[in-house]
Parts: C-alpha cells; structure tokens; sequence
C-alpha cells in the first residue's frame, strides 16, 4: 500500500522501515507537517501516517477525501488531533496505536518527580559554571510522601508500583479502580479529595470533555501549599493560566511538564534559533521550579518499536480487509496518553 507519512523525523524513518520490511508498504517521506496546505501531498495515496501535531481537522479530511485517501494511520494513542465525525462522513478510516510502553510514559514522569525535588536540572547548570554551593538545592525524602495519580490506567498503575518503592503512600482516581494498585495499598478518591492530601499530584488521564481544564484554579486553590504537579497526559487537562497563578502564590511549589495546552506551534521543531511567540509559554521558562521537556516521555526504543510495529500492522490490515487492526470510532473523544 502507498502511504505519505507526514511530519517525518529520523526515529520516525528509522524505526518504520525496520517495522516495514516483511510487509512491502511504499512508504513516502514527508518532513513537513500535515496542514491544509500540505494535504496535496497526499494525492494518490489510499493512506496517510501521521502524528500528534498533524492538522486533521475537517477542511484537511476533506483534501485527503478529494486526493483518494482512505486511512488515516495516527503514530500515537491519542487521536484528539482527528475530526472523528468528519473522518466518518467522508469515509475515512481511522486507525491509532493503543498502547506500546506505558512504562516509558510512567518512568519520565517519575524522572520529573526526583529532578524537581532534588533539583537535578539546576545543580548540573550550577556544577558545570564551577558552583559547588547547596543554597536553594534542598529536597525532601520521598518515603513517607503522599502522591496522588489521577488516571491510573496502565501508566498510572506503573507509577504507583515505582513510587510503592520509594516508599510513599497511595492515592488514586480513577472510574475503574485497579485490584493491582489496591493491592499495593492506594486508596481511591475522588480528584477533588485526592488533590487536598496528595504531596505530588501526577496527571495520567485521557484528555476529555470532562478532564479539559481540570485542574483549574479551584482545583489548585484545594491542593497543598507548595504541593508539585506533573503531567505527562495531554496539555489541555491543565489551565495553563491558572497554573501560573499557583506557582507565582506559591500554592504550587513545583511543576512538571512534558506536554503543553498549546504545543503543536512548539514541540518536535528546533526553536533555538527563533523568539518563542506563545508569552503563556514564555513565562513557565522564567520560572526555577518549573521543568518542561517537550513530549518525549514516551521516547524510549521500545516505545517507538511498539508505535512502528503497531502502525505497519494497521495499514497491512486495512489493506487486506478495508479494516485496521485498530480502529477509532466516532463515538471515541480522545485517547489516552
């Protein structure tokens, strides 16, 4: 099958050709991003691979309808980037990658924990400008700590078994409580609850009408004072305005984030060279206690073998069958992590 794999990086080419040896798929390398003003690329492909920082909306579906595309294969588990409803009414078969290693994802967020507490990303600067002072560098014993995951799928089960480790207590929110997380003694809540007693809230949850912004200010005005925050989900289950209140009060001590409400104009591009135009974003950098990695918590190789694999699989499928392995139906919002 002919497909125009959009937004294409080296890992992307790499990991996607060795996925695609056995099955023969013709596979076109685009490096730029799919928008309204790319989507002629894809003419004559019955297939199109894309990414979360695609444009997938209803004028893109509708170019791809026009140009002969059949399937939309999204490299990714979310798929809040795709108009499901317009994808359906044009005939367009939408495919994702469920799951393919939710350790990465609970691993990074668990890495964010331990560098903002012990302050590891400004003792490296400090060390390597010939600082040797431990003024400001202060961290506390994670044993004995409270930490709250709301969203404890797969990865937020994972991060529970981690912070079990650690030594610190358990507290969850979830619609379908895990006998697994139950078992290493986390209590489920409800958020608001969770979020009042948590030391360190960790965000593991789908991106939905119901979780848009919701840790909001009220939310933040329940939390600990000088409580941390990480989120690896999705950006927009966070009000990024409110969160900068909280962190300039003081209410929230330390944040963590590897995903941003409005990263699809930043993440995955080198920017160093360019003023950063977002201001919202442009305040978070001020900030000593904020860590921002650019969504790569899930960048591990097995992750990406995972993502190949599975995309290969959903093409081959759809080609055979007119059916992907896969399938994302309209009755779908967003997908999780």
């Amino acid at each position: 099958m002919d497909v125009a794999v959009f937004n294409t990086r080296p890992h992307d080419r790499q990991f996607l050709d060795a996925a695609n040896r056995r099955d023969g798929h013709v596979l076109r390398w685009l490096e730029s991003r799919l928008t309204i003003e790319t989507a002629g690329l894809a003419a004559g492909f019955p297939a199109v691979c894309v990414f979360v920082n695609d444009v997938v909306d209803a004028a893109v579906l509708g170019a791809l309808a026009q140009g002969g595309t059949r399937l939309v294969a999204t490299r990714s588990a979310g798929f809040n980037h795709i108009d499901l409803q317009a994808a359906a009414r044009l005939g367009i078969a939408v495919a994702r990658v469920p799951a393919y290693s939710p350790h990465a994802v609970a691993e990074h967020a668990v890495a964010m924990m331990l560098t903002l507490n012990r302050k590891i990303h400004r003792a490296w600067n400090r060390v390597r400008e010939g600082n040797f002072a431990l003024d400001g560098l202060l961290g506390f014993d994670m044993v004995g700590k409270t930490v709250g995951i709301i969203g404890a799928g797969q990865i937020g089960a994972i991060v529970a078994r981690i912070v079990a480790g650690f030594g610190c207590r358990i507290l969850a929110s979830d619609p379908v409580p895990d006998p697994a997380c139950e078992a290493l003694g986390a209590t489920y809540l409800p958020v608001d609850a969770l979020v009042s007693r948590s030391d360190i809230i960790t965000l593991h949850c789908p991106l939905t009408p119901a979780t848009h912004h919701l840790i909001d200010a009220g939310m933040i005005g329940r939390m600990k004072r000088g409580a941390m925050l990480i989120n690896t989900s999705r950006g927009a289950v966070i009000d990024t305005s409110a969160v900068i209140a909280g962190l300039k009060s003081g209410q929230i001590g330390h944040l963590g984030l590897d995903v941003y409400e409005e990263e699809a104009d930043l993440f995955f591009e080198d920017l160093s060279d360019t003023l950063i135009q977002d201001d919202v974003f442009a305040r978070l950098l001020t900030f000593p206690n904020v860590l921002i990695t650019g969504h790569q918590a899930f960048f591990t190789t097995e992750a990406l073998t995972a993502i190949a694999e599975t995309t290969i699989a959903n093409i081959t499928a759809f080609a055979a069958s007119g059916t992907a392995l896969h399938m994302v139906s309209t009755n779908r919002i967003a997908g999780p992590g």
